[in-house]
């Protein structure tokens, strides 16, 4: 079993995810509260949304001993930038999302009967938070995230943000197969376009 627990993949010591536990100890009951912003290793979210490399994120945790390894629970917090799925303008806002994961200690009954990638590990003293923290926000996050509830998007036509457009803006679309004539005879291939007869809208026979 001991020998099990040496593959386990250490913790990168760099990231401001990986927590020290060391302090806390192993006597079932004993708790340290952890309160601090840490800066964004990466960007972290989904492809229109997400928080960015560098962002301020805001760790209110609790880590506690229990009988087979370290229990984190609490929040995270950061800002969010990205852009509507509909109009793709700018957009912000922020993502708050809750833990609750058990780290187990080496030598625990939890570490030998799981694999790798069912529990979290105490590795050399320390508890790594980012693939959780990855997880939660990735599945917090709106899949297509938008300025406004009630978006009307893209003129498909033209491109304009129809938010900002006029109330009537629209465009007059011609049936491709009257599209060469509509330089020739501009009102009747309109007309015919829309299905109207040209002796009755005033053209010619």
């Amino acid at each position: 079993m001991a020998a099990k627990a040496g593959h386990r993949r250490r913790s990168d010591s760099h990231s401001p995810f990986v927590i020290d536990v060391s302090r806390l100890g192993r006597r079932a009951g004993s708790m340290v509260e952890l309160t601090e912003t840490v800066t964004a290793p990466q960007r972290i979210g989904i492809a229109l949304l997400g928080i960015a490399k560098g962002a301020p994120v805001d760790l209110d945790l609790r880590l506690e001993s229990v009988s087979e390894g370290v229990l984190v629970t609490g929040t995270v917090a950061a800002p969010t930038t990205g852009e509507c799925a509909r109009c793709l303008i700018p957009i912000t806002g922020d993502v708050e999302i809750h833990l609750t994961e058990l780290y187990a200690y080496p030598d625990s009954a939890t570490e030998a009967t799981t694999e790798e990638d069912e529990v979290g590990h105490v590795v050399d003293d320390t508890v790594d938070l980012e693939q959780p923290i990855i997880d939660a926000i990735g599945l917090e996050l709106p899949f297509s995230p938008v300025c406004e509830d009630d978006c009307p998007g893209l003129c498909t036509q033209c491109g304009v943000r129809l938010a900002d457009a006029e109330p009537d803006h629209h465009h007059d679309l011609i049936d491709p197969r009257w599209a060469k004539l509509a330089a020739v005879f501009p009102s009747e291939t309109t007309n015919q376009a829309n299905g109207e007869d040209p002796e009755k809208s005033g053209g010619h026979a």
